[in-house]
């Protein structure tokens, strides 16, 4: 069974930092792009950063372009998300994804849980 589970989600002031993790097991996906959407409450999911299965290309959503760092380490099939100078926007659930990342649909073949990160003002 493959699973994707997200961690290091929390709650964090205006300005500070968060690392979220996203550990896969059931299968390797270090032939695959991995990456990160986000929902928020009442909002439709949002692409958020993706990265291809080197890590030798990252895309971002331009509204955490500069803030946020996507990276992998693939001898541990994990994706992480370095977030810094976090805004009460940037609240949301956010969830890892894996394999087939379509940023114009927002779908992908495998999807976590989710982790909550909530930015206080």
């Amino acid at each position: 069974q493959v699973q994707l589970v997200e961690s290091g989600g929390g709650l964090v002031q205006a300005g500070g930092s968060l690392r979220l993790s996203c550990a896969a097991s059931g299968r390797t996906f270090n032939r695959d792009a991995m990456g990160w959407f986000r929902q928020a409450p009442g909002k439709e999911r949002e692409f958020v950063a993706s990265i291809s299965w080197s890590g030798a290309n990252t895309v971002y959503a331009d509204s955490v372009k500069g803030r946020f760092t996507i990276s992998r380490d693939n001898a541990k099939n994990t994706v992480y998300l370095q977030m810094v100078s976090l805004k009460p926007e940037d609240t949301a659930v956010y969830y890892c994804t894996a394999r087939g990342l379509d940023v114009a649909t927002k779908t992908a073949d495998y999807w976590g849980q989710g982790t909550q990160v909530t930015v206080s003002s």
